[in-house]
């Protein structure tokens, strides 16, 4: 009886389904990726946040970030400046102090995030398959990351893609282009297009004076940038573009036969998870493969157990099929997929650097590896 899950089977499925023109193919990447390029986790992040703050500032953010993270910080402070009034406070802040405070912080977030000595290489790779990838259905990359490493590398790359925004210098979100179903022609975009949608926003999101959020040409280093939507986001007015993005993640993943790769993500937002976990209950021809750097969790491990079309892919260990088990040491390393005795795809690094160069000939060399 097998007791072990074999790397290089799994690599080599791997490879030819991503070798499936017809596959609808969605990426769902979080803060590892981005670490995987030199820049801050969310913990790293907080960090950096707390540092940059002084006196008073830096005391509210203690108090706030106890129990909380940095976007539940940010969402707290917007609730506070939206309800109270005059000399009222809450949490020792009035709505002024509050409001000052979600101005720096998102300043202090916006620097920390600064990709100018970032290491390109994994969101170019990552991009540099998206400019070969030649699917029947456009690519949908999905991201809760504020940075601008994945635009960045896709124009670098030449890649078409589209965020929802039309416009370069303050483009405004078009609702009507994102909720479009495929063909609908009052809504077209060109298949060719990556999709990108990053759904907590950006640190080149500003709100406008009509209370928009517009995506503008640089990040917002003097503008507070719209990188988390506030409690009122379920207000009409606050409802662009967030929970546009977030319908789009649900239709997405609900679209017949969808392969999902998930990377860097840690599985902390809870509506996000709902609606992972949902999709591959309710689709079960889809398949999710999340890619964990980190041991695999208790919470993560009982659903794929019982969704065998949620795959976990971990270092030491992966659960494939609902069947977690060990990874068999192959005789010989594997590079770019097994070297120093783990299986190296659960690092954004090397998952970037193996779809960049994933086609039917990789699928043959690793199968004869």
């Amino acid at each position: 009886m097998m007791t072990e899950h074999n790397p290089q089977d799994f690599a080599t499925a791997l490879g030819a389904k991503l070798a499936t023109r017809s596959r609808h193919v969605c990426v769902f990447i979080g803060a590892g990726a981005a670490k995987a390029c030199g820049l801050p986790d969310v913990k790293d992040l907080e960090t950096k946040v707390r540092v940059s703050l002084a006196g008073d500032d830096q005391a509210a953010f203690d108090q706030l970030i106890d129990g909380r993270n940095i976007e539940q910080v940010l969402s707290r402070l917007r609730r506070i400046a939206g309800l109270v009034t005059g000399t009222e406070t809450v949490d020792g802040l009035t709505a002024t102090q509050a409001d000052d405070l979600d101005k720096a912080i998102c300043k202090a977030i916006v620097s920390a995030l600064d990709i100018g000595s970032a290491d390109l290489t994994p969101m170019s790779q990552l991009a540099a398959w998206a400019a070969r990838a030649d699917y029947r259905h456009p690519m949908e990359i999905f991201t809760v990351n504020y940075d601008l490493l994945l635009e960045t590398a896709l124009e670098g790359h030449g890649v078409s893609y589209f965020d929802g925004f039309v416009g370069n210098l303050r483009a405004r979100f078009r609702t009507d282009l994102v909720e479009a179903p495929p063909g609908d022609p009052a809504g077209y975009v060109a298949s060719r297009f990556v999709r990108l949608w990053k759904l907590h926003g950006s640190v080149n999101w500003v709100r406008s004076e009509d209370n928009q959020i517009v995506r503008i040409g640089q990040p917002a280093n003097d503008l507070p940038a719209a990188i988390y939507p506030s409690d009122a986001k379920y207000e009409e007015s606050r409802r662009v573009p967030f929970l546009v993005l977030q319908d789009r993640l649900r239709r997405a993943l609900y679209q017949p036969e969808t392969l999902v790769l998930i990377s860097g993500y840690s599985f902390t937002d809870d509506h996000l998870n709902e609606m992972l976990f949902d999709a591959a209950l309710r689709r079960e021809r889809s398949e999710f493969a999340v890619f964990s750097y980190a041991d695999i969790s208790d919470g993560l491990s009982k659903c794929a157990e019982r969704m065998p079309n949620l795959q976990v892919i971990g270092r030491s260990e992966a659960i494939l099929g609902g069947v977690r088990r060990t990874w068999k040491k192959p005789e010989n390393d594997v590079p770019g997929v097994w070297e120093d005795g783990k299986l190296t795809l659960p690092d954004f690094t090397y998952l970037a650097s193996y779809l960049a160069r994933s086609s039917a000939q990789d699928v043959e060399v690793y199968d004869n590896a």
